[in-house]
Order: structure tokens, then C-alpha cells, then sequence
């Protein structure tokens, strides 16, 4: 590690401690050469596992952009997207793997779009679920509308 005063390469770990749930280590370190200290965070690289073979860093701004299509003409604020990135990629961290299929990255946005927009949830669905038909569709919709029932349910105590 350089140290970002005067690049020295000799710096020592002083302190580790593990933070966002187990998502990064901080280090706090200091340098050998001019005694001034700092602090590195080490973060768990998630990476894509695209289609055609190739691997690239998961990019919650990539993500994003896919689900602004879906949201396009639509009540959803920039806001209300940087939420949902930041959702999808905790989630995705938590699962404990490093590497996720181009598809699983897609279905795990799709829980947190339902709840924000209905539409842009089944303009999303449509692509990530391979619907072939308006029955598709006519489907996901009526599953929709059975949980909507269910949510409005009163919860009754006995």
C-alpha cells in the first residue's frame, strides 16, 4: 500500500475492523517514511458473469440505467432509482457470493421495482422473464393483483 502523502511503500496496519456488515474492512494505517496516517477500505468485488462468458464488475449505475427504461413515462424519481441500486447491490452482497449471472443481477432488481412501480415492474419482468405472449402478461398481472388482495387483507386477532 502507497501511502498518499509521499508514496511511500512502507506503511503498517494499525487497526481492522470489519464494516458495512461484513461487506468491507476498514484499515487504519500509518506510514513509515512521514508518520501521517490514513485509512484504506477493502470491499468484496461483485462480479457479472455476462451471456457470452465474459466477467466484468458489477456496475450499479448499469443497473440503474436498465431499470430507468423500464421507469420511463413514469412517476419515479433519479432519487427513488439511486435507492434501488443501492438495494440490489446489498442484497446482492449479502447473498455471499462474489459472482452473479447477468440474469440473477436482473431478478434481484426485480422485487424492489415491484414495490416502487407496478409498470416499470412488469416492463422489467417482461425482459428478464422472457415473457413470449400477452398471456404471460395477463399472468404476472393476476399474481399481482392476488398479493395486492392478500396485502389489504385486516389481520385479524384472536
Amino acid at each position: 500500500m502507497h501511502c498518499p502523502y509521499c508514496k511511500n511503500e512502507d506503511t503498517k496496519v494499525l487497526d481492522s475492523r470489519v464494516a458495512d456488515d461484513g461487506g468491507s474492512i476498514r484499515r487504519r494505517r500509518t506510514c513509515a517514511a512521514c508518520d501521517r496516517r490514513f485509512t484504506t477500505v477493502e470491499k468484496m468485488q461483485l462480479t457479472v458473469l455476462k451471456r457470452s462468458g465474459a466477467t466484468e464488475p458489477f456496475n450499479r449505475d448499469k443497473a440503474i440505467a436498465g431499470v430507468r427504461k423500464a421507469c420511463k413515462g413514469r412517476p419515479v424519481t433519479d432519487a427513488q432509482l439511486a435507492c434501488l441500486g443501492q438495494e440490489v447491490e446489498d442484497a446482492l452482497r449479502l447473498s455471499g457470493q462474489a459472482e452473479f449471472d447477468a440474469n440473477e443481477v436482473g431478478l434481484a432488481i426485480l422485487a424492489p421495482l415491484r414495490v416502487l412501480d407496478e409498470v416499470a415492474y412488469l416492463r422489467f419482468a417482461s425482459v428478464y422473464r422472457a415473457f413470449e405472449s400477452v398471456d404471460d402478461f395477463d399472468a404476472e398481472i393476476k399474481m399481482l393483483r392476488l398479493e395486492r388482495a392478500a396485502d389489504d387483507q385486516p389481520v385479524q386477532t384472536g
